[in-house]
C-alpha cells in the first residue's frame, strides 16, 4: 500500500521530491509518479518510481508518439488517461493508500482526472494554483480536497515550503486514519450502523416536506438516506454513487435538473441524469418534483428569449421560470424514455395537485394543463414502467408514505433470490 503523489517532475520535480520526503517522514510509502512529458526531469526527483514512459504506456501511446507531435494540449490529455489508468489499477489491486497531486493548469487537470476515477473515500488532495477559483470541473462528484497553493509552485520557499508540507500532512493524516467507513463525527460506527444499506434521495427546497416524511419512513426500516439537493452538482453526484453500486436503492422524488438540462436553465446536471441507476439495476421509486420550474440566477441573468415567461423571483440570487406545457411534455418524455431503458426494478409515481410548493392551486406556478402534458409524456414513452397518479399534491403525506412504501416493496424485491429483472412487476 502507498500514497500516490501526482507530478510533472519537468517543472515540478523539486516541489514533488520534498512533498514525498515529507511523507516519508510521516511513515508513508511514497510511489512518484511523472505525469510530465516534454521536458526533462529535475535531478532532485530523477525519473519517478513511475516514470512518465509507463504512464503514456498506460494511455496507449509513446514518449516518441508525444515528442513528434509537439502539442502541450495532446500531452496533457494523454497523461491525464495514463494516470487515471494507473491508480485505478493500484485502487482495484488493493495497491493504493492514496493520491495526492501538486500543480498548475496542466498538473491540475492531470491530478484531479485520476482522483475522479477512485472511488468516495480514497484520500484525494490536489496542491494547486487553480484552487482558489472556480474548481467544479476538476472536482466533478468525487471527495476531493482543493488546497491552494498561494504562490507559484516554481521553487521552495517560506511559503511554498508550508503549504506543500501541511498537505503532505494532512494526506498522511487521512490514510493515518484508516476506513472511513468506521468513522462518523463522533467516533467509530457500529457494525449495525456499517450494515444499514444506502438510499439516495433527490430534494429541492420546494420539495423538502415531501422528502423529510418519506426518509422518516425509509430510516424506521432499517436504511441510511442520503439527500442530495438537485442543484446540479447534486444530481451528479447521485448518478456517480449509484454507478459504482454504493446504492441498495433510489428515491428520486426531484427531477428538477431535467427540465433546466432540456429548456436551458443553470443547474442541469447532465444529459445522463437520471441513468446511472437504471444501468446498474438498482431500484428506483421516481417522481417529477420540481419538474414545473428552470433556474437561473438573478432576474437579470434570465436570458431575453425568457422575458415575457412567467418568472418568480425566489430571492435575489434565483430567478424560478415556469415550464410550459410543451416543456413539460418534452421532460416527461425523456423520464419515460429514460426509465423504459432501466434495467432494475423502477415505478413512477405522479402528484395530480401539485409537483412543488408553488405548482398547487392558488400558487403563482399553478397550471393543470402543464401538468397534464407532463404526465402524458412520460406515460408515452416509459413502455411497461407502472406509472400511478395520486389525487394529492407532492408534499402532502400521502403522496410522500406511498412514495417510500413502493421503493421498499422495489428493494425487496431485489433481494437475492428474487426477482429483481425490473419491468415494474408488482
Amino acid at each position: 500500500m502507498a500514497v500516490y503523489l501526482l507530478a510533472t517532475l519537468d517543472t515540478k520535480g523539486r516541489e514533488a521530491a520534498f512533498v514525498r520526503d515529507v511523507l516519508r517522514g510521516r511513515g508513508m510509502e511514497v510511489r512518484l509518479v511523472d505525469t510530465g512529458t516534454l521536458g526533462e526531469p529535475t535531478v532532485a526527483a530523477q525519473s519517478g518510481d513511475i516514470a512518465r514512459e509507463a504512464v503514456l504506456e498506460a494511455a496507449g501511446s509513446t514518449l516518441a508518439e508525444v515528442a513528434a507531435r509537439g502539442d502541450r494540449g495532446f500531452a496533457v490529455g494523454l497523461a491525464a488517461k495514463g494516470a487515471t489508468a494507473l491508480v485505478a489499477e493500484a485502487q482495484a489491486s488493493g495497491e493504493l493508500d492514496g493520491v495526492i497531486g501538486i500543480g498548475g493548469g496542466a498538473g491540475t487537470t492531470i491530478g484531479t482526472a485520476a482522483m475522479r476515477a477512485l472511488p468516495l473515500g480514497v484520500p484525494k488532495l490536489m496542491v494547486s494554483t487553480l484552487a482558489s477559483g472556480e474548481v467544479g470541473h476538476f472536482v466533478g462528484s468525487r471527495d476531493i480536497l482543493m488546497m491552494n497553493s498561494v504562490v507559484d509552485i516554481l521553487g521552495l520557499n517560506r511559503i511554498s515550503r508550508v503549504v506543500l508540507a501541511r498537505a503532505a500532512q494532512a494526506m498522511a493524516g487521512m490514510v493515518a486514519a484508516g476506513d472511513p467507513a468506521r468513522i462518523r463525527r463522533t467516533g467509530e460506527t457500529s457494525a449495525g450502523d456499517r450494515d444499514r444499506p444506502l438510499v439516495a434521495a433527490s430534494m429541492f427546497g420546494v420539495t423538502t416536506p415531501c422528502v423529510e416524511r418519506a426518509r422518516d419512513i425509509l430510516e424506521a426500516a432499517g436504511y441510511e438516506v442520503l439527500v442530495f439537493h438537485a442543484t446540479g452538482s447534486g444530481g451528479r453526484t447521485l448518478e456517480s454513487l449509484a454507478g459504482d453500486g454504493l446504492l441498495s436503492g433510489v428515491l428520486d422524488l426531484t427531477t428538477t435538473e431535467l427540465a433546466d438540462e432540456i429548456v436551458g436553465g443553470v443547474l442541469s446536471a447532465g444529459p445522463d441524469r437520471l441513468t446511472a441507476a437504471g444501468r446498474a439495476g438498482v431500484p428506483q421509486l421516481v417522481s417529477v418534483g420540481a419538474t414545473d420550474m428552470v433556474n437561473f440566477h438573478g432576474i437579470d441573468s434570465v436570458p431575453v428569449r425568457f422575458e415575457q415567461r412567467t418568472l418568480y423571483r425566489h430571492n435575489e440570487n434565483v430567478t424560478l421560470m415556469r415550464t410550459t406545457p410543451e416543456e413539460c411534455g418534452a421532460i416527461g418524455a425523456d423520464i419515460g424514455t429514460k426509465l423504459a431503458a432501466a434495467r432494475g426494478p423502477r415505478e413512477v409515481l405522479l402528484p395530480r395537485r401539485g409537483v412543488s410548493a408553488i405548482d398547487r392551486e392558488g400558487q403563482p406556478f399553478d397550471d393543470p394543463d402543464a401538468r397534464a402534458r407532463l404526465f402524458e409524456g412520460l406515460r408515452r414513452c416509459a413502455g411497461e414502467v407502472p406509472v400511478t397518479e395520486l389525487d394529492c399534491h407532492i408534499n402532502e403525506a400521502l403522496f410522500a408514505e406511498t412514495a417510500a412504501e413502493r421503493l421498499l416493496a422495489l428493494m425487496g424485491a431485489a433481494q437475492p433470490g428474487r426477482d429483481a429483472s425490473g419491468g415494474g412487476q408488482q
